[in-house]
Protein backbone atom coordinates (compact mmCIF):
# COMPACT_ATOMS: atom_id res chain seq x y z
CA UNK A 1 0.00 0.00 0.00
CA UNK A 2 0.92 3.44 -1.26
CA UNK A 3 0.32 6.82 1.13
CA UNK A 4 -0.08 9.85 -0.21
CA UNK A 5 -1.19 13.37 1.06
CA UNK A 6 -2.89 15.98 -1.15
CA UNK A 7 -3.46 19.87 -0.20
CA UNK A 8 -6.55 21.41 -1.42
CA UNK A 9 -8.24 24.54 -1.97
CA UNK A 10 -9.86 25.08 1.13
CA UNK A 11 -12.68 23.71 2.09
CA UNK A 12 -16.00 25.50 2.61
CA UNK A 13 -17.84 23.14 4.83
CA UNK A 14 -17.98 19.90 6.86
CA UNK A 15 -20.06 18.16 4.38
CA UNK A 16 -17.34 18.23 2.06
CA UNK A 17 -15.29 15.88 4.17
CA UNK A 18 -18.15 13.12 4.28
CA UNK A 19 -18.82 14.00 0.38
CA UNK A 20 -14.59 13.30 0.06
CA UNK A 21 -14.36 10.16 1.62
CA UNK A 22 -17.03 8.40 -0.02
CA UNK A 23 -16.80 9.07 -3.32
CA UNK A 24 -12.92 8.58 -3.01
CA UNK A 25 -13.34 5.48 -1.04
CA UNK A 26 -15.34 3.76 -3.60
CA UNK A 27 -12.80 3.94 -5.90
CA UNK A 28 -10.75 0.08 -7.11
CA UNK A 29 -7.84 -0.06 -5.76
CA UNK A 30 -8.43 2.82 -2.89
CA UNK A 31 -8.06 1.30 0.60
CA UNK A 32 -8.36 4.36 2.97
CA UNK A 33 -9.20 8.04 2.53
CA UNK A 34 -8.89 10.05 5.50
CA UNK A 35 -10.12 14.53 4.69
CA UNK A 36 -8.43 16.49 7.54
CA UNK A 37 -10.98 19.81 7.42
CA UNK A 38 -9.04 22.44 9.14
CA UNK A 39 -5.88 21.81 7.21
CA UNK A 40 -7.87 20.98 3.98
CA UNK A 41 -5.53 17.80 3.18
CA UNK A 42 -7.13 14.61 1.89
CA UNK A 43 -4.82 11.51 2.88
CA UNK A 44 -5.50 8.08 1.00
CA UNK A 45 -3.78 4.49 0.95
CA UNK A 46 -4.18 2.94 -2.32
CA UNK A 47 -2.79 0.18 -4.07
CA UNK A 48 -0.72 1.79 -6.89
CA UNK A 49 -1.01 -1.64 -8.76
CA UNK A 50 -4.67 -0.33 -9.43
CA UNK A 51 -5.13 2.96 -9.29
CA UNK A 52 -2.54 6.06 -9.26
CA UNK A 53 -2.30 9.30 -7.36
CA UNK A 54 -2.54 11.21 -10.25
CA UNK A 55 -6.13 9.47 -10.58
CA UNK A 56 -7.17 9.68 -7.23
CA UNK A 57 -6.25 13.95 -7.40
CA UNK A 58 -8.21 14.16 -10.51
CA UNK A 59 -11.33 12.63 -8.67
CA UNK A 60 -10.89 15.24 -6.09
CA UNK A 61 -10.65 18.16 -7.91
CA UNK A 62 -14.12 16.65 -9.94
CA UNK A 63 -15.43 16.60 -6.89
CA UNK A 64 -15.30 20.95 -6.64
CA UNK A 65 -11.75 20.74 -4.27
CA UNK A 66 -9.06 21.23 -6.58
CA UNK A 67 -5.57 19.88 -5.37
CA UNK A 68 -3.02 22.32 -5.59
CA UNK A 69 -0.07 19.48 -4.47
CA UNK A 70 0.54 16.30 -3.03
CA UNK A 71 3.23 14.54 -0.44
Amino acid sequence: MTTVKFQTEPFTCPSCVKKIEKVVSKKDGVESTQVMFNSNKVKVGFDPDRITAEEIAKTITELGYPVVSQQ
